[in-house]
């Protein structure tokens, strides 16, 4: 929309405490929610930083010194790393925007930082999909499709990965701008019609429909497989649905309630207003911590993974790993070595 109408959405935490809505409807008083997301947010940020930085690093400098040896999966899980460390990283410049009350790092930085947040977001989605598809397609067809998994079928979906990423949060690269806010201002409506699609759609409902129509052609499977450990599979396998489902969930329909309420569709109160921002902010940072668990789900579960990470602790600490280390190489593959990404996850 022009003039007025104009809606000015926060670039990256999808809110915002000052702005009119679409529908020119006057502001009500948001100080108290401005007040309480930044003491929740710059709390949460932090605490997603500092862990998503830790574990995400450690997964990247375990997969470059064994990268002789990299699979799909573990090239998956590099990106995967990769992709929650551009996430995180800009998570500092928007705490220093939320207790300084202003954008100081200019426009250049609010297209850049804005971009790089949302190629951050879906690229890992992306990739997740990607690690299940595989998981699906090396399990239940291993044995059609094993020629198939080569290195350069990897590197060409890597690549087409991060460029439908970066081709996917364009916007956010173009039309943020940085005035005391780093904005999201688009010209039009239709721009926000997009955002919620790639948001709620790309975000969650495809990765998730992905999620379980592949594992539920998974499990049965791993049923049936003679070996003690299945039931410990299962569990987990379930465990990764509901944990990307329990962490995104509020978020997108939070977001979704808000774009709504944006369009005049549902009628809200200034006090429901307050609190649907408020659920908007504190349900975003919530959701930002799966990229903390990402190493956790996805890397140090697997035997060959955790091995190597005690190995090189073992050289980087001045603790004793070495029974831990040799605990984990004796213990025996959960599948074997032709179901490559369960040896590697699971």
């Amino acid at each position: 929309m022009a003039g007025d109408n104009i809606s000015a959405e926060n670039c990256t935490l999808m809110f915002n405490i000052t702005t009119i809505p679409w529908g020119g409807i006057p502001p009500c008083d948001y100080e108290e929610v401005k007040v309480a997301n930044t003491g929740i947010l710059v709390t949460l940020y932090s605490l997603v930083f500092v862990l998503g930085l830790l574990g995400n690093g450690l997964v990247v400098c375990v997969l470059v010194k064994h990268w002789k040896q990299s699979n799909l999966t573990d090239i998956c899980l590099f990106n995967l790393a990769v992709s929650d460390l551009v996430f995180v990283i800009t998570l500092p410049f928007y705490s220093h925007f939320l207790v300084k009350g202003y954008w100081t790092f200019g426009n250049f930085m609010c297209h850049v930082l804005s971009g790089l947040h949302r190629t951050g977001f879906f690229s890992s989605i992306f990739f997740m999909v990607i690690m299940t598809l595989d998981r699906y397609i090396v399990i239940v067809h291993g044995h059609k499709v094993a020629q198939y998994r080569t290195m350069r079928l990897t590197i060409a979906l890597t690549i087409i990965t991060w460029i439908l990423s970066l081709c996917v949060s364009l916007p956010s690269f173009i039309l943020a701008e940085s005035e005391d806010e780093c904005l999201f201002l688009p010209e039009n409506e239709h721009w926000h019609h997009y955002d919620l699609f790639a948001t709620n759609v790309l975000g969650l409902i495809l990765p998730l429909l992905v999620m379980v129509v592949s594992y539920s052609r998974i499990i049965p499977v791993l049923v049936k497989m003679k070996t003690a450990k299945r039931h410990r599979i299962v569990k987990l396998i379930l465990s990764i649905v509901a944990v990307f489902f329990l962490f995104w969930a509020p978020y997108n329909i939070s977001f979704f309630l808000n774009y709504l309420h944006l369009q005049n569709i549902i009628i809200l109160t200034c006090n429901g207003d307050r609190n649907l921002r408020l659920a908007v902010s504190v349900t975003e940072a919530f959701a930002y911590t799966h990229c903390c668990l990402n190493p956790i789900i996805y890397a140090f579960v697997g035997q060959k993974f955790m091995r190597r990470t005690l190995q090189m602790l073992k050289k980087w600490l001045p603790i004793s790993v070495g029974d831990l280390s040799d605990s984990s190489s004796r213990r025996s593959s959960v599948v074997s070595r032709s179901s490559g990404f369960m040896v590697t996850t699971m």
